[in-house]
């Protein structure tokens, strides 16, 4: 027997028992040992039936995803042989009773159902989630399911992968019975009841598989539903294929048709760049120089300062996190106006079902408006989410630093504004950072945490680890202009402007952009924005401008001619009641007038000229900001676009994007446009290094002494 898998006995049932923490995934040697336990089960004329566990939290919470590395680099076969083990276990002669609690979740899921029965913790919960990872199940999952569940239930959690309730897998029937109190005790009680009686095999149930023409119109609406939700993406419909496929063939071709797609989905560049997001995830969580026994100071209360929509935002963070926050404005119309919004979102989500009443009051009460800094002598953390400029910045430090409590975090929503200048209005700039949340910040995940140079380890520590109680995926990154995100989305959104006054259509250069998989398009992300944003930075930046080169000017003229996007109600486009975009001839003919004064020649441009403009004027400033070290590595660019602009998950970030393509072709395609457009496109030096050693940005290491 397996270390990993023990057997033990209750009188006459057989307890198999999977022990590898933390969440039981079937690594290698767990199939091995329950394959050997169901063996000696069949052997050993006193067991009558059996019951299968996760020992810990626990069931077996999936595969392995570091194996599916393994197998397309082609380090291993397709692991384990999986799908027959499934077989075994199905063709015991003895019933195996399947023992929920925590998650079974993929693999953990396919294993389940194997069984001949299915018990559950009321807490547990079932799912299979492939698709997220950019494939569908590969052990029978997308067989077996439908047989428990019904055909529509399965081509659901087939193609969204998000994982169900034990109460609704029990009227659903993936589940038999719920325990309350002690699982094994109630799970050795059952399968003594059961001992004895025919119990029937999963892949042999076929009355819940539906008649062709009920199925036909459950496929139909769940590729519509697929391709409008996961646009591009290959795996949702590969698994509504996969569920049919058990509707129209015999189980063991059912699993054969399977097992194609699976291979399919798992060798391509979609499910290759989203296992380099979920492991993304989990590595920009680790700072080099942070080391994980850093101290962290408790923040169980916090302060925010500013009302308006990242103020009202942030504060919503907080509360949503169950800590009590003060939020304080200037003047008490400011403050009624950010408390309004603030009731009028949580309004909307219970509405929508999404949160109870009494979740949104316990929220709202722990919300404490305030028009002075009383009470800000005692919190935890501040957060500032002022007007963007710097002398109200400074003095709004001025006030904390005289006002806080010693260790109080004092942190800066800043999008571009030096920490470091910040920090310098206080006698502790150990305990100033940046906190760039993204709008709505109750609802984008991306938390740029921005270390200036004084910035203590214990507050980044801290910051990194509460973004996660916070619901975020927090990103280091260095104190330069507009960090990381907002300094490559400069030049992305400068060659969109290019773009249209050279003659590209403004919904054209918004469609290649959506077709490429981006959330929106650059010119609809300004005008959502508020393209007076970007306006207003711009004047107060204009001293660094560098005499003589292009710089883009249709957005400007568009603010000076008052229109700042959706909230005055016309921006490059023009909006109805509803803030739906309609082409506005008057842009369109400015924009022809305006590059004529300036001497830019219209002419027709390329779709694949867009794309490539756009994203390579990311990759190129990326590259800089890599090799100037405040990225710590190419992973965090990519999650902060993914987290915070859009970018589209199966492309898997901006740097693994060029990777894909290769940076040979990257760095040849931006030499053209450097060639072309001047110096504004001079390829980075770090990309052409690159390029020329074969190697990729995933390779690429900062020497920390170097680092920002």
């Amino acid at each position: 027997m397996s270390d990993l898998v023990q057997l033990t006995k209750d009188n006459d049932i057989a307890i198999i028992t999977v022990n590898n923490p933390p969440v039981n995934a079937l690594s290698p040697g767990v199939p091995e040992g329950i394959s050997e336990a169901i063996e000696q089960i069949d052997k050993d004329p006193t067991v009558k039936a059996a019951v299968l566990m996760g020992a810990g939290k626990t069931f077996v919470a999936g595969a392995d995803i570091k194996e599916f590395g393994k197998i397309t680099s082609g380090k291993t076969e397709r692991g384990i042989a999986f799908v027959p083990l499934l077989k075994r276990i199905e063709d015991c002669s003895k019933p195996v009773v399947m023992a929920i609690h925590g998650t079974a979740f993929g693999g953990g899921l396919e294993l389940a159902m194997a069984g001949h029965y299915r018990v559950a913790a009321p807490t547990a919960q079932v799912g299979q989630p492939e698709v997220k990872l950019g494939i569908i199940p590969g052990a029978a999952g997308t067989q077996r399911l439908p047989r428990l569940a019904g055909v529509a239930k399965a081509v659901e959690m087939c193609a969204d992968g998000n994982p169900i309730k034990a109460k609704e897998a029990l009227s659903l029937g993936i589940v038999d019975k719920l325990i309350d109190g002690d699982l094994l005790t109630g799970a050795v009680a059952f399968a003594r009841e059961v001992a004895g009686k025919p119990a029937r095999k999963t892949r042999e149930r076929n009355e819940k598989l539906g008649t062709p023409e009920q199925n036909a119109a459950i496929f139909a609406a769940a590729r519509d539903a697929a391709r409008k939700k996961a646009r591009g993406l290959m795996a949702p419909l590969a698994a509504i294929d996969a569920v049919e496929a058990a509707t129209k063939l015999p189980f063991d071709q059912g699993v054969e048709a399977e097992r194609k797609l699976f291979t399919e989905c798992l060798f391509s560049d979609q499910s290759k760049a989203m296992i380099h997001v979920f492991f993304g995830e989990r590595e920009v969580a680790k700072v080099p120089d942070v080391p994980k026994e850093t101290p962290i100071i408790p923040v169980n209360s916090a302060a925010v300062i500013g009302a308006g929509t990242m103020g009202g935002g942030i504060a919503m963070v907080f509360a949503n996190a169950g800590i009590p926050v003060l939020l304080r404005e200037a003047d008490q119309a400011a403050l009624d106006r950010g408390l309004n919004t603030i009731r009028k979102n949580y309004d909307n989500s219970v509405k929508k079902g999404r949160f109870t009443q009494q979740y949104m009051d316990e929220r709202m009460a722990l919300i404490k408006p305030t028009l002075s800094y009383d009470g800000f002598e005692s919190v935890d953390m501040v957060v500032e989410a002022v007007f963007e400029g710097m002398a109200l910045k400074k003095q709004v430090f001025g006030d904390l630093d005289k006002i806080c409590k010693k260790g109080a975090i004092l942190a800066s929503n800043t999008s571009t504004l030096s920490i470091d200048e910040i920090a310098s209005a206080t006698s502790r700039p150990g305990s100033v950072i940046g906190t760039h949340f993204f709008s709505p910040a109750n609802v984008m995940r991306l938390l740029e945490i921005v270390r200036g140079k004084a910035t203590s380890k214990e507050v980044i520590a801290t910051c990194m680890q509460l973004s996660k109680k916070l619901g975020k995926v927090g990103v280091l990154v260095g104190n330069c202009r507009g960090f990381v995100g907002n300094r490559m989305f400069g030049p992305y959104r400068r060659e969109a402007q290019f773009l249209v006054e050279e003659g590209a259509g403004i919904e054209a250069v918004d469609k290649a952009m959506y077709d490429f998989g981006m959330a929106m398009g650059p010119l609809a992300v300004g005008d959502l924005a508020g393209l007076d944003v970007g306006w207003r930075i711009r004047k107060e930046f204009k001293h660094l401008e560098k005499p003589g080169v292009r710089q883009p000017l249709a957005e400007d003229r568009l603010c000076e001619m008052g229109r700042y996007g959706q909230k005055t109600g016309a921006g490059w486009y023009k909006y109805d009641e509803n803030r739906r975009a309609i082409l506005d001839p008057v842009v369109e003919e400015n924009i022809r007038k305006w590059a004529a004064e300036a001497g830019v020649k219209q002419h027709a441009i390329l779709k694949e000229e867009i794309v490539d403009r756009l994203i390579y004027a990311l990759v190129n400033e990326g590259a800089r900001i890599l090799a100037e070290g405040f990225a710590l590595r190419a992973v965090d660019i990519d999650i902060i676009y993914l987290t915070g602009y859009g970018f589209p998950a199966h492309r898997g970030g901006p740097m693994w994007y060029a990777d894909t393509v290769g940076l040979k072709k990257v760095y040849d395609r931006i030499s053209e446009f450097h060639k072309q457009h001047g110096e504004l496109w001079e390829p980075a030096p770090l990309l052409k290094r690159l390029a020329e050693e074969g190697k990729s940005f995933a390779g690429f290491i900062k020497e920390p002494s170097a680092a920002a």
